[in-house]
């Protein structure tokens, strides 16, 4: 996955509250096994409301969405990750997320930034006013044009894994050296084990 330390751009101001991931991605998109494509049918029942800010072309291309609390609650697919990511947003800033889903995101390259409401409010105004938004994962920090600098708290674990673009199997091929060394050793005090023989 791509690495992720800093974000510039426009934001899409969405705002809702209790958006859960059927929302984020309808059902019958789950039948694929690929995750191109899924970004058609992200927020597919917002998008049939006209004037919503997902087909707004002031937000089109923006790399950050803004949204309430408790984003990505329902179900635990990975599809919603996933759709998002089609959509190009690399960040996602709301007061709270299902652990699930902000799970999901991290391991899909999404950053799923915590920050106080008043601090969404703001960051909303600057979206709807079309001025760009920075995100800076190294320095854990939201600065706005308004001169506000919003900091936010984040797993150092996820952060390593964002900035340096790492993903369950990058963890675990980081580790090929280490894993080669444990099989040779259980192999030789414990050949029974792949020669299917107790000798």
């Amino acid at each position: 996955m791509d690495k992720l330390a800093r974000i510039d751009g426009t934001a899409i101001p969405f705002g809702q509250k209790n958006v859960d991931t059927d929302v984020i991605i309808p059902a019958k998109w789950l039948k694929t096994i690929t995750r191109d494509g899924l970004g058609e049918g992200a927020f597919e029942t917002v998008r049939e409301i006209e004037g919503n800010v997902f087909d707004d072309p002031a937000y089109a291309g923006s790399p950050i969405l803004i949204a309430g609390d408790n984003f990505g609650c329902g179900s635990s697919r990975e599809h919603a990750a996933w759709a998002i990511g089609d959509l190009g947003i690399r960040v996602v800033l709301a007061p709270s997320y299902s652990d699930i889903f902000s799970g999901n995101a991290v391991k899909n390259g999404i950053l799923p930034e915590v920050l106080p409401q008043g601090a969404i409010d703001r960051l909303m105004e600057e979206a709807q006013e079309g001025s760009p938004i920075t995100d800076d994962l190294e320095t854990q920090t939201v600065p706005t044009h308004y001169q506000d600098r919003f900091a936010f708290d984040i797993d150092p674990f996820r952060k390593h894994c964002l900035l340096n673009g790492l993903d369950e199997v990058a963890l675990t091929l980081a580790r090929d050296t280490a894993i080669g060394t444990f099989e040779s050793a259980r192999t030789a005090s414990k050949a029974w084990l792949t020669t299917g023989t107790n000798a």
